[in-house]
């Protein structure tokens, strides 16, 4: 808890004071009354126990493995299905499209089932999904499959950082980055299992991420449920309160579409811009591969800030940070070490932002599925659009456009901060 700009162990002084207090701008004497209230009330239940924990880390690299197996299968797939460039790349597009349908689909039920199930459901059908797009004979089968496989991604992805942004008391925001930083172990780790069983073996690879799904369908017994709200608990909003809540529903969602825009535009013009400006093939895409490295270590890194500072606090230094590495990648001699600063000031972003929003908007049940699926579709649709500027501007502009993007992020952040004020709004 910090106090006048000092850190003040608050576990110590209060042991049960709930994560809200921990966003107030301002420390002011608790009432006696209050003080014991606070004391004789239990602590929030843990929603997950250690092995449940572990295993969703373990989730989260298998969903990178899976998202980043399909790009290093597309000459395999070429090769059995007889497909061009273009139509080997819908399975990517499709499971990624299973995978907002995924997040929405279980955000409208979550309501009426268990965490348990919730995430049993996913592992059953990112199982079923992974296994027929190993074995499917015809690409129709094949695109059905990796839909299937989407659903259950989006509903994991959905699920385990929606869980963990409330789960773990004041030291969610570090779990969530724990938890996101597995993902990027799970995308270098796919890759090199296509690598190392030739692109015309990928079946295997899918195979191996089915099994994978299907036994932590058995790691499910220890993530437990909150208590339910009692019903009509929150009431009906005032007009003006209901408009405020829509105006920073609308900034997490800006703020995610174009952190998510960002980072996909570095990752897929990253390679072309470095050989634009002289550097070599071999040399532009193990600088691309240390951006994304960067990412992940960016997640590990930030976890012990995150128990210092509020998220609204990372994420501003996060977003000045990117725009200040964008701005100076101009330069062509410090281009590669600029995009490595990008991916390690944009790591903290998403799983930051989520216990920002939850408790920015406590009672907006559906707005961390919103705001997941907006990343999706950002990751989605930022590189071709960015292509439709840089076909117009020239490979020069990639910096300029990301910096562009980013600035605006940094505004919607500074927004954000300022329209949630003391920390929450009321819902």
């Amino acid at each position: 808890m910090r106090c006048a700009g000092r850190f003040v162990p608050w576990k110590a002084a209060v042991p049960h004071l709930s994560p809200t207090h921990l966003t107030e701008s301002r420390c002011s004497p608790m009432p006696e009354a209050a003080l014991s209230r606070d004391a004789a009330a239990p602590p929030a239940p843990r929603l997950f126990t250690r092995p449940a924990a572990a295993a969703s880390c373990v989730a989260f690299v298998l969903i990178g493995m899976v998202q980043a197996l399909y790009g290093p299968a597309v000459p395999g797939l070429r090769d059995t299905y007889g497909l061009s460039p273009a139509g080997a790349g819908l399975g990517l597009s499709l499971h990624f499209t299973g995978g907002v349908v995924g997040v929405l689909a279980f955000n409208a039920i979550h309501a009426r089932i268990s965490n348990r199930a919730l995430l049993a459901a996913s592992y059953t059908l990112l199982a079923a999904g992974t296994a027929g797009f190993a074995l499917a004979r015809d690409w129709p089968l094949a695109l059905l499959a990796a839909f299937l496989g989407g659903l259950g991604f989006g509903g994991i992805d959905y699920g385990l950082n929606q869980l963990f942004a409330v789960g773990f008391g004041a030291r969610s925001t570090a779990m969530l980055n724990i938890l996101n930083a597995h993902f990027g172990i799970g995308a270098v780790l796919g890759p090199a299992l296509v690598a190392w069983l030739g692109p015309d073996d990928y079946a295997t690879a899918f195979g191996v991420c089915a099994v994978l799904s299907a036994v932590l369908v058995l790691a499910t017994g220890g993530v437990r449920d909150a208590p339910r709200p009692e019903p009509g608990a929150t009431g009906r909003l005032p007009s003006p309160q209901r408009g405020l809540v829509s105006r920073v529903l609308a900034g997490f969602l800006v703020l995610y579409i174009l952190n998510v825009a960002v980072e996909a535009g570095v990752g897929g013009w990253e390679p072309t811009h470095l050989e634009t400006v002289g550097y070599g093939v071999t040399f532009a895409a193990s600088a691309t591969s240390v951006y994304w490295l960067m990412m992940t270590v960016g997640r590990f890194l930030v976890v012990p800030l995150t128990l210092r500072y509020a998220p609204e606090i990372i994420l501003t230094v996060c977003a000045a940070g990117m725009t200040g590495c964008l701005l100076l990648a101009l330069v062509p001699g410090a281009a590669p070490y600029a995009y490595a600063g990008v991916g390690l000031f944009i790591a903290p972003v998403f799983p930051t932002g989520l216990p920002w929003l939850s408790r920015a908007l406590p009672g907006a049940e559906r707005a961390g599925a919103w705001v997941i699926a907006a990343s999706m579709v950002g990751g989605v649709a930022a590189p071709p659009l960015l292509g439709v500027g840089i076909e117009g501007s020239g490979i020069h502009a990639v910096p300029w456009l990301l910096a562009a993007l980013s600035a605006v992020s940094l505004a919607a952040t500074v927004w954000l901060k300022r329209a949630t004020g003391s920390g929450r709004v009321p819902v």
